[in-house]
């Protein structure tokens, strides 16, 4: 969430930036504000109150010490009425705090600079290509057609077990799918990341401390009984290793990677282009983390999408990558590349990696700081980025990879796969 301190001194820069967003800030940032006031002037009284109770707690022992009971006292029934009024004033101070809190969290990031403006995905900025994109025979079938075709995928099998957007992975599709995880997780281990297994149920708080709580509330699923949620994205459980957290400068930067199942409730509408893998409630991703120091988080953020462009040329994609406009920003994000491959049997684009990054939101609600050669504290910048997630990658090249014989396995996940055609 944005910093109070940020809020106070730049309102009416951040009103100007967040237009770009379509969010009309001006009035919960008046609301917070105006919170922040009476939280302050609470904590001014409360202040006072404590001093002034400890104050007589100090002097009524030195009376009785000294034999001076009555005056004691006296003093003791005044710390009476002194701690009701700190009560009521906690209480107060705490409801403010509360409220406080609530206000900041309806406010999304503020937008980097070079964010274009826009409303929605049309109003994308493309900003790189690259690849060749096949030319397939005329009988060319899309993916859910392939996995029909070749018994790899089963979309009934799932209907049958769970639901819609559920997919059976069968033989050589369950061991592409592998070799895909083993081979994202290799690259990313060479390009320096280390590689984290985390838990795929997360507590409320670390919802909160990387911004799907409040926010994505109802794209999540939540286990009542427990209040637990499965995790959307390996991003929440690995960015909240370091909630709470103060670290040294000398530790920048930290770089983590993790495979883990991902679960999304958003699923939801039909049609073409949410069949077979391009819309899932349960999908598998292999995620990229990075703490940087504030000077050098957008040079990480162009080496993260560098990474990730040679994973697509070493899978002979071809790919596209568009900046996204305002209105299609993530409510964290201050700016978003998103990796979109060329599907050719469905001659359209599948997003199948978004690299943002956050700078201090999700630092701010995380409370992860860092402190400088000076011994001062500050506010890390966080990033993150799929490396890849796998349904669309997956399409990708059971799509353009299709022939007359059968699907050809990319060069680069034969030694993983352990076969070259799937037929």
């Amino acid at each position: 969430m944005l910093q109070l301190q940020v809020i106070r001194e730049n309102k009416d820069a951040i009103i100007n930036a967040l237009k770009k967003r379509n969010f009309d800030a001006k009035p919960v940032l008046e609301k917070v504000l105006d919170c922040d006031e009476k939280r302050r002037s609470l904590q001014t009284k409360l202040d006072s109150v404590l001093a002034e109770s400890n104050k007589l707690s100090k002097d009524i022992g030195f009376l009785f010490k000294s034999g001076k009971a009555d005056e004691a006292n006296v003093l003791k029934a005044k710390t009476t009425s002194l701690k009701e009024d700190s009560k009521k004033l906690s209480d107060e101070l705490n409801q403010a705090a509360n409220q406080l809190n609530d206000l900041l969290y309806q406010i999304p990031n503020v937008p980097n600079e070079t964010v274009p403006a826009g409303s929605t995905d049309e109003d994308n900025e493309e900003v790189f290509r690259e690849g060749v994109i096949p030319e397939l025979a005329s009988n060319a079938l899309p993916h859910w057609e392939l996995a029909k075709k070749y018994d790899i995928i089963d979309f009934e099998l799932g209907v049958k077990i769970t639901g819609a957007g559920f997919p059976v992975y069968k033989g050589k599709g369950a061991r592409l799918q592998r070799a895909l995880i083993s081979y994202f997780l290799d690259k990313n281990v060479e390009a320096g990341y280390t590689e984290m297994q985390v838990p795929h149920l997360v507590n409320e708080t670390s919802g909160f401390g990387t911004g799907q709580l409040p926010d994505k509330e109802g794209q999540m699923y939540h286990i009542g009984e427990d209040n637990l949620y499965l995790i959307p994205t390996a991003e929440v459980p690995i960015t909240n290793l370091f909630r709470n957290e103060i670290i040294s400068a000398k530790d920048f930067p930290i770089c983590y990677t993790g495979y883990t199942p991902c679960f999304r409730r958003e699923a939801g509408s039909y049609g073409a282009h949410v069949r077979g893998l391009n819309r899932l409630h349960q999908f598998d991703k292999v995620e990229i983390v990075r703490v940087e120091h504030p000077e050098n988080s957008y040079d990480a953020l162009n080496q993260m999408v560098e990474h990730i462009k040679n994973i697509l040329r070493e899978l002979k994609l071809p790919y596209r990558i568009l900046r996204l406009c305002g209105g299609d920003l993530g409510f964290t994000s201050a700016l978003t590349f998103d990796f979109e491959v060329f599907s050719t049997a469905q001659d359209r684009w599948l997003e199948i990696s978004s690299v943002s990054n956050f700078e201090t939101y999700q630092a701010n609600r995380l409370k992860f700081r860092f402190k400088d050669e000076n011994g001062k504290k500050h506010l890390v910048h966080t990033l993150n980025g799929s490396a890849l997630a796998l349904p669309r990658v997956l399409a990708g090249i059971l799509e353009n990879y299709q022939t007359e014989n059968g699907i050809e396995i990319p060069e680069v996940l034969q030694p993983y796969c352990g076969f070259e055609r799937i037929d």
